[in-house]
């Protein structure tokens, strides 16, 4: 044999090793990337109106959860539950409901938060849905705003087309406007 030796596999494992490592993380990132963008996120949407009546009447609605008749769909409210955390159950028109819980309940900063129990994703295609309902005077009139945050109306991953992201929030979206533009239109009706 002439004086060459044969490569020595032992040293050369580790950088094979090193590499396979790499190469395994950067698979992992993918595919946790990839699987990313398929599940949801947390959507937020702010909504206001201007109502033409003062704050404590708009406030006397707002902070009523039980008159629930100026929320969309909605044809009427209950109240359930104890005196400490109330529970509220808005039939709907359809006749499904829509079971929230009053969070907190502030009448010196008419403010109103609740979140929702129950709902059926037809009707409402969010879940883990909370929400605050504020009212503050804005130049001799009441500013109603809605804030909610939730999740699409299908948790899992490649979500049908009606219950992924956009498509949920823009249909939750909807039915906050709709309703404030209600109350709006009941306040305004009934005269400041």
């Amino acid at each position: 044999m002439s004086g060459r030796r044969l490569p020595d596999t032992a040293k050369e494992i580790p950088g094979l090793k090193r590499i396979a490592l790499l190469a395994a993380a950067a698979l992992a990132v993918t595919t946790v990337a990839a699987q990313a963008q398929h599940a949801p996120t947390r959507r937020k949407i702010v909504e206001s109106v201007i109502i033409d009546a003062s704050p404590e009447k708009v406030w006397a609605v707002v902070g009523n959860p039980a008159d629930a008749g100026w929320i969309e769909n909605v044809s009427r409210g209950e109240r359930q539950g104890s005196a400490d955390k109330p529970v509220f159950r808005l039939t709907l028109t359809n006749g499904h409901a829509i079971v929230e819980e009053t969070r907190k309940l502030d009448p010196e900063r008419r403010s109103f938060a609740y979140y929702i129990l129950e709902s059926e994703v037809t009707d409402l295609p969010a879940k883990d849905y909370s929400a605050t309902i504020s009212v503050q005077p804005e130049g001799g009139h009441a500013r109603v705003e809605w804030r909610a945050a939730f999740y699409r109306g299908h948790p899992n991953n490649d979500p049908p087309p009606e219950l992924n992201d956009e498509n949920s929030e823009k249909r939750v979206r909807a039915w906050v406007h709709a309703s404030l533009e209600n109350l709006k239109a009941r306040l305004e009706k009934s005269g400041s």
